[in-house]
């Protein structure tokens, strides 16, 4: 064998070498092009919002491989429906490429439900939102906090924070709607200091609402109040009713105001 390559000259084997590497090179060539498909492309099918089993059969059609990359919850889709496809619809890619797809759950996973007694409305909306799970309906109590949670239903009983719940699932929220079941009589606040009311009133549940202040008040703690909204009396002179929670609109000046001479006129009554 080695007797056969001595026995020629140099330069016919390095030409026979240079042949030999030229002819590797260009198998090397023609193989690549087999094994990657070198010039074959096909558009990509859309697939999206269609069932797994149907996207499959399309992709596979075209020449394409299916793969799962995920599986998500969405309660609006049915379940194992498409919601993305990579690479997109449309685009050109070598055939025999890989599609992968995310499609929908089936079952919709276990969350923990939150503890949401305390939180106000809108927080709660956020964070039940934030974990999948819906608002069913709301429900109103009297309770001095206005708009907080003060129970948290499941399918109509309390539901402890830590039970296991699936996405999806709709909560009903128990408010309080600001007012108190406490009632008693709107006290007589005119002719008092604001401050020294304000202190009182707040101490009976009872919140400050509009203050209307003359131009010259300065000093709004110190100021008179002249009238208040709602009045002791009603227009038949009967005794207003007020609840905790409810408001007390009043109005302000820099002296004191003088005493009304009526019958129907009681002296100053500070709240009980």
């Amino acid at each position: 064998m080695f007797k056969f390559i001595t026995h020629r000259p140099l330069w016919v084997n390095i030409v026979a070498g240079l042949l030999l590497a030229i002819g590797l090179f260009l198998l090397f060539l023609l193989s690549l092009n087999l094994i990657t498909h070198h010039g074959k492309a096909g558009t990509v099918p859309s697939v999206t919002g269609k069932k797994y089993e149907e996207a499959r059969k399309i992709l596979r059609k075209a020449g394409f491989d299916v793969e799962i990359q995920d599986s998500i919850y969405v309660d609006t889709l049915k379940p194992e429906t498409v919601i993305k496809q990579i690479p997109d619809a449309d685009e050109v890619v070598k055939s025999s490429r890989t599609i992968y797809l995310i499609i929908s759950r089936a079952v919709p996973p276990v969350v923990e439900m939150p503890n949401l007694v305390g939180y106000s409305f809108r927080n709660a909306e956020m964070v039940l939102k934030n974990m999948d799970l819906k608002i069913r309906d709301t429900i109103f109590k009297p309770d001095f906090a206005k708009n907080a949670v003060l129970e948290q239903l499941y399918n109509g009983a309390p539901i402890a924070p830590g039970a296991k719940l699936r996405k999806g699932s709709a909560i009903t929220l128990v408010l309080g709607d600001g007012v108190g079941e406490r009632e008693f009589s709107v006290p007589i606040i005119t002719r008092m200091q604001f401050c020294d009311v304000k202190g009182k009133l707040e101490a009976s549940g009872i919140v400050i609402g509009a203050i209307i202040a003359d131009a010259d008040v300065k000093d709004t703690c110190s100021a008179w109040i002249y009238k208040q909204n709602p009045e002791r009396f009603d227009d038949e002179k009967k005794i207003n009713k007020i609840r905790t929670g409810q408001t007390i609109d009043v109005w302000l000046q820099v002296d004191k105001p003088a005493k009304k001479d009526t019958t129907q006129t009681e002296e100053p009554q500070q709240p009980q």
